[in-house]
Order: structure tokens, then C-alpha cells, then sequence
């Protein structure tokens, strides 16, 4: 037996304090270090019947080889006979199993080699899983973290046991990310790679606007109000579709807030994202109607309501058709996203001058009868003249 101290097990209690490795995973590394080792010194990988135990009351270690009692004995390195297995355990009889120390006696300095890159690799395994495991809970959620610089055209977030990586496309846009800063991040995915896991977050994702909303409204978060849809075009403007389980509860009102206090700690948040509260309604017409506030609707004719086409027309006073397709289309695209409708918008004078140019492709006979009838009058007017 190797006579190690009390060294190993202090050093396992505080990586276990600092890192979260668990103290079996050293002892268990080592173990594992010194059979490589012995192997590696019998020359022979290939043998499946050694095994290390430590002695953590004495501090000490040593390599056993498994062995079988036979009667005559064909193969050492596997089998013992019974006389020689006797000398190590009185009890012992033929086809029982005995443990045989096979610790070399210049084992230490080979064995301390051995164990120094297998702990070493066996730490940064287990401190991958930790982190791998911890941040997988984590997806799909909000956490906080500190800005530590700018990798290209990414940003480097520090979100305690690694560094995130937040792409270009998950920014947003105009927005100036300083070193330092603590920030909330939405984990928008892990991916396990031969070093530490790489954590993916983002700032851009719709879903960072529904965890915020069940942070500051505790309606959402009790189940009373359900966010329904998000349509997020972020660092500009979004539209939540809510819906109320209790007649008694106004869900807008609940996401709202007290003169508005809710909904402004979440707009700040956003760095000023435009947030338009939308109440949800399994009635199309009404949803849309909802949808393309604060815009004011004329009508929505439903043009298809099938399972892969939803279409509708809307028409708007003259004054509010720029207000309902919103700059570069903006509102009228989001209400599209949030509602799942196809939506075509006119102002009410140009819907009658489609509804005046149908009827006039419907019947040209009386476009000819009415202009017949417009020269006869002029010829008239003419001969009484």
C-alpha cells in the first residue's frame, strides 16, 4: 500500500467548497490513475481484473488484482489455488473470488504520474458536466450577467461559471454594449464542446419579453393571465396578446400595472421598446381588430379561414391607414406574426374605388348603355341650341 495522508482528502473538501466536484470524483480519479498506471507498468491494458482501493481511515492505497480459487491453476494473472488463497483468507473456498495486493514497491513515482493527468482530466470533466448540467436548467430562462467585451462582431457576457456568447443577430439594434455593465440575458442554447460548454444568450428573442412580463406581473405567473402571442421586432416594438381565466381580472390592466408601473420597469428593461398590449380573442375579426391598435377599424372581412390559409381585409378611415401599417409596414407586419393572419389594409376611399372599378369590370354593357345615353343628351342640348 502507498501511504498518501491526509493531503488528498483536504484538497478534495475544497475543490468540492469552490468548484461543486464532488470528493468521490477525486478519490474516484485517482483510483482510476493508479490502475492505468500498474497496467501501463505490467504491460498489459488489456487486463479487466485490477482494480485501486483507498483506505481513507489509514490514508493509504494500493492496487488488487481479482483472482479466482481453482484447484489447478492455468492462468496467474486470473486464478489462485486454494492452498495460496488460504494463506490470505481462511474462509475461502474453491470458485470464490479473493483480492490479492499487486502494488509494486517503486509504484509512488510512476503512480504519481499517472494520477496527476488523470485527476487533472477528470476535474475538467466534471467541472464541464457542472456547468453543462447547470446551464441546461437554465435555457429558456432569464439569467443576469456582466459584459466583458467585444469578440468581433459578438459580445462576451460573463454569466457566473463561464462566459456566454451573444451573437450580433440577438443584439439590439443601436445598442451599446460597455464592459461592466450587468445585463439580463434570455439562454437561448447550449452546446457541448471538449472544453467548457458554450452558452448561447440573447437580448433579440420574443421569449425575453414573456419572462419579463412573469416577472413583473404576478397574474402571468399564478396562471390568471396567459400571454397568448408575442411579435417582437426588438429594440423597436412588440405586440403581447393576452387573455384573462378570470372574468374579474382585465388582463391588459394586469400586465399594465398600477399607473403604469409594471409595464414601464419592463419597457426600461428593453432600453424604450415600443410594448403594445393586445387582449386576445378567439374570435378572428375581433383579434384582428385588437391586434392593429391603436389604429381605428372601419371593418375586417374574413376573405379565407382555412387550416394553412388565413386571409382578411381591413378597411380604415383615410386619416389612420399610415397609423395601422405603421412606419415601413412595422404594425401591420407584427399584427400579421401575432394573429397568424394574413392581412391586407385600405384606407376607405381606396377600398371604393376598388368596389367602383369591380362593378365597372362586372358590367361594361351598362358602362356602353350610360355613355350612349350621355351622347344622346348632348345631341339634344345641341339641336335645342
Amino acid at each position: 500500500m502507498i501511504k498518501i495522508g491526509t493531503a488528498l482528502f483536504e484538497a478534495a473538501e475544497q475543490l468540492e467548497r469552490e468548484k461543486g466536484i464532488s470528493k468521490d470524483v477525486l478519490v474516484s480519479s485517482l483510483c482510476d490513475a493508479l490502475v492505468a498506471g500498474y497496467k501501463k507498468h505490467i504491460k498489459d491494458k488489456e487486463a479487466d481484473n485490477v482494480e485501486a482501493i483507498l483506505d481513507e481511515e489509514s490514508g493509504e492505497i494500493g492496487v488488487f488484482r481479482t483472482k479466482l480459487v481453482v484447484e489447478n491453476v492455468e492462468d496467474p494473472d486470473t486464478q489462485i489455488s486454494l492452498e495460496d488463497a488460504k494463506e490470505i483468507d481462511d474462509e475461502v473456498e474453491l470458485e470464490d473470488e479473493v483480492k490479492i495486493e499487486v502494488t509494486p514497491e517503486d509504484f509512488g513515482r510512476i503512480a504519481a504520474q499517472s494520477a496527476k493527468q488523470v485527476i487533472t482530466q477528470r476535474i475538467r470533466e466534471a467541472e464541464r458536466k457542472l456547468v453543462l448540467d447547470e446551464f441546461m436548467s437554465k435555457k429558456g430562462t432569464l439569467i443576469t450577467g456582466i459584459i466583458q467585451r467585444r469578440d468581433d462582431r459578438n459580445v462576451i457576457v460573463n454569466i457566473g461559471k463561464t462566459d456566454a456568447i451573444m451573437p450580433s443577430k440577438e443584439q439590439l439594434p443601436g445598442e451599446y454594449y460597455k464592459p461592466g455593465n450587468r445585463i439580463r440575458v434570455f439562454v437561448l442554447n447550449v452546446k457541448e464542446t471538449t472544453r467548457l460548454p458554450q452558452v448561447i444568450v440573447s437580448q433579440a428573442h420574443p421569449e425575453i419579453v414573456r419572462e419579463l412580463f412573469e416577472l413583473e406581473v404576478p397574474e402571468i405567473e399564478d396562471g390568471i393571465v396567459e400571454i397568448k402571442s408575442i411579435a417582437r421586432e426588438a429594440g423597436y416594438r412588440t405586440k403581447l396578446a393576452v387573455w384573462s381565466n378570470d372574468p374579474s381580472v382585465d388582463s391588459v390592466g394586469a400586465c399594465i400595472g398600477p399607473r403604469g408601473s409594471r409595464i414601464q420597469t419592463i419597457v426600461g428593461e428593453l432600453k424604450n421598446e415600443k410594448i403594445d398590449i393586445v387582449r386576445y380573442s378567439e374570435d378572428p375579426v375581433e383579434y384582428i381588430v385588437n391586434a392593429l391598435s391603436p389604429a381605428r377599424i372601419i371593418s375586417v372581412d374574413i376573405l379565407a379561414d382555412e387550416e394553412n390559409r388565413k386571409e382578411a381585409f381591413v378597411i380604415v378611415p383615410d386619416d389612420q391607414l399610415s397609423l395601422a401599417i405603421g412606419r415601413e409596414g412595422q404594425n401591420v407586419r407584427l399584427a400579421h406574426r401575432l394573429t397568424g393572419w394574413k392581412i391586407d389594409i385600405k384606407s376607405e376611399s381606396q377600398a371604393a374605388q376598388m368596389e367602383n372599378n369591380y362593378k365597372q369590370e362586372s358590367n361594361p354593357d351598362d358602362e356602353i348603355e350610360q355613355t350612349e345615353n350621355d351622347s344622346d343628351t348632348k345631341e339634344e342640348i345641341n339641336q335645342e341650341a
